[in-house]
């Protein structure tokens, strides 16, 4: 809805009166460096249209009533206990967004807050990292007003809460990269991020004649109920076994892909050699895909983005039959050039770069093939690279 609508749903629930605020940060597409950032790699999201936007008035007391646009149930959280909030159905992920600032010395500030989301639940865009980098950004910037502070909000700092958040309350050992993309993005850029330290570079996306068009599974899927925990401790295992050969590694990202190749075969288990050959080869392929789109070569960068979902598929095993199709599908269409799921996996969805002109036949023939196949409709959508998270004035 339109920011004119959100605050007038605000006045329904809440009533008149007083200085309603907007907070907005947005989803991510990753446009390639899967599984690579819990590995201390190289990732290369970019923000999205599409995001979470906030509605709030400030409280006189210690108390957070919180409700989304599209569920009917109210959230109240007490500021002065927020152990109890774990297992909500909805509210948990604000929850445990404030136990990290009350952690870090922030000053919460009660308030009422209504929640609007434009990105599928479960579909892979980080609409948890939008929830948590709003959520996050709100607080602090009450906080600071709170405090008699006229200083920015650390964003980078808002998104290490974020991922704090979801490994301490939610119980998902997730990367930092969702909410750092969530929270560092800018309008027409993709962040080139390497994810041990935060060091990052904006690579401007010269999309002339190009689109990015994002396919949804509509497979629901929890990350917290998947085998994302058990590929990062397969990850985990091949480390251990790689430092015995090459003892100053600190993460699978440190070795190169040639070293790869020369000692890699000292992991004796299959399953766990092929989990670390995609981690290495795809931080190969975002590099070769970052001076790719430096030099305006789209047509390698589609290549790139194949064969990373064929590395998924093959070595990482995170696809699945819908990912799968949505992909061959999309492979068929004239104008594609590349297409990759994007994500955790395990449902989700696909990012495709295809040349703007195939739009309207990619939705049609991958859409009516897609059904056919999975017994489902996909959903399609066309989302332009926008801003990290802010106030919206």
């Amino acid at each position: 809805m339109t920011q004119t609508e959100l605050k007038q749903e605000f006045i329904k629930l809440y009533g008149e009166g007083g200085d309603i605020r907007l907070f907005h940060s947005p989803g991510r597409v990753n446009l390639i460096g899967e599984h690579t950032d819990y590995n201390g790699g190289f990732v290369f999201p970019a923000a999205l249209s599409m995001g979470t936007t906030i509605a709030l008035r400030k409280r006189d007391d210690n108390i957070v009533r919180m409700k989304a646009t599209d569920l009917p149930d109210m959230v109240t959280i007490d500021l002065s206990d927020l152990s109890g909030y774990k297992d909500l159905f909805w509210g948990n992920y604000q929850a445990g967004v404030l136990d990290e600032l009350k952690k870090d010395g922030y000053t919460l500030v009660g308030c009422d807050m209504l929640y609007d989301d434009t990105l599928p639940h479960g579909g892979g865009l980080s609409s948890s990292a939008a929830i948590q980098v709003s959520t996050a950004l709100t607080f602090a910037t009450l906080a600071k007003e709170a405090e008699g502070k006229d200083e920015p909000v650390d964003m980078v700092a808002m998104a290490k809460i974020g991922q704090r958040s979801e490994h301490n309350y939610i119980g998902v050992k997730c990367g930092i990269m969702d909410q750092f993309a969530s929270a560092m993005g800018k309008k027409n850029h993709a962040i080139f991020l390497r994810c041990s330290d935060l060091s990052y570079e904006l690579v401007p996306m010269e999309m002339d004649g190009y689109t990015l068009i994002i396919s949804n599974t509509n497979k629901k899927r929890g990350l917290a109920d998947s085998k994302y925990n058990e590929r990062r401790s397969e990850c985990e295992e091949g480390l251990r076994i790689l430092q015995t050969v090459l003892p100053d590694i600190k993460t699978l990202s440190d070795v190169s892909l040639d070293d790869f190749n020369k000692y890699g075969k000292v992991i004796e288990n299959e399953v766990v050699y092929r989990r670390v050959r995609h981690v290495i080869s795809e931080n190969d392929r975002v590099l070769k895909s970052v001076e790719a789109l430096k030099s305006g070569d789209m047509k390698t960068f589609g290549a790139l983005m194949n064969a990373s979902h064929d590395s998924l598929r093959d070595d990482y095993e995170v696809t699945g039959i819908e990912l799968d199709t949505l992909v061959s599908e999309a492979r068929n269409i004239p104008g594609v050039i590349g297409s990759r799921m994007t994500g955790a996996g395990f449902g989700g969805c696909t990012v495709t770069l295809a040349e703007t002109s195939a739009t309207e036949e990619f939705i049609e023939k991958v859409g009516k093939a897609y059904e056919a196949k999975i017994g489902y409709a996909a959903s399609f959508y066309l989302s332009t690279i926008e801003d990290g998270g802010h106030e919206i004035f």
